[in-house]
């Protein structure tokens, strides 16, 4: 009769599978118990027996000082809103401030600015026309702080829409309010070539 030879296999093979088992709960204990400070908890480290660490004083969070209070704020430093945009505005600005407007403002405003938005056919209450005496008479930064912190039933989109994009959009706000004002006469020769053909001019 032969021997099984296969039992001593399976059990060097199960010796194996054990040792690593053991090896590898060994590194996970190690690394759950090391030392290190739980949030909120007490500390014989610390002379005051707390964990939590006051910040030294005068820290401020990379990116978070917004000492330019004009540019995060769009009001200047009597309070009143900006006339200018604090950053020149290239083509490239009011078609990216055409894009966020169109993603963010037109399902109230619409995107002529009318206020006649789809949310707002379906029942939300309609905002004002942008193209009203008051707000096209209304300084830029008074669309920047609106966005920034909202008015009426419009919340704020401070965290929706990054600084500059607001005043990418306040700058594409004014080129609707432009787009409904501007007569032909203050367009230059090569701007009016561009002008559609009225009807029964050649």
């Amino acid at each position: 009769m032969r021997a099984d030879r296969s039992l001593p296999r399976r059990a060097v093979a199960a010796a194996l599978a054990a040792a690593t088992l053991v090896a590898a709960a060994g590194c996970r204990h190690n690394m759950h118990d090391q030392n290190k400070i739980k949030p909120l908890r007490s500390s014989p480290v610390f002379a005051d027996g707390t964990s939590a660490r006051l910040l030294p004083a005068h820290t401020v969070a990379r990116g978070d000082l917004r000492a330019d209070t004009a540019y995060y704020t769009g009001n200047g430093a009597d309070a009143k809103p900006l006339q200018q945009i604090p950053f020149p505005i290239t083509r490239e600005d009011l078609q990216r401030g055409r894009e966020r407007y169109d993603i963010f403002c037109s399902p109230c405003h619409d995107r002529l600015g009318t206020g006649n938005g789809m949310i707002v056919r379906r029942g939300y209450k309609r905002p004002p026309s942008y193209h009203i005496d008051r707000l096209r008479g209304a300084d830029v930064g008074y669309f920047f702080s609106t966005m920034t912190e909202g008015f009426g039933v419009m919340p704020s989109y401070a965290s929706q829409i990054p600084v500059e994009d607001r005043w990418r959009i306040a700058a594409y706000i004014r080129v609707l309010q432009l787009s409904r004002s501007l007569s032909a006469d203050q367009l230059s020769p090569e701007e009016r070539k561009r002008l559609p053909a009225r009807r029964g001019e050649k």
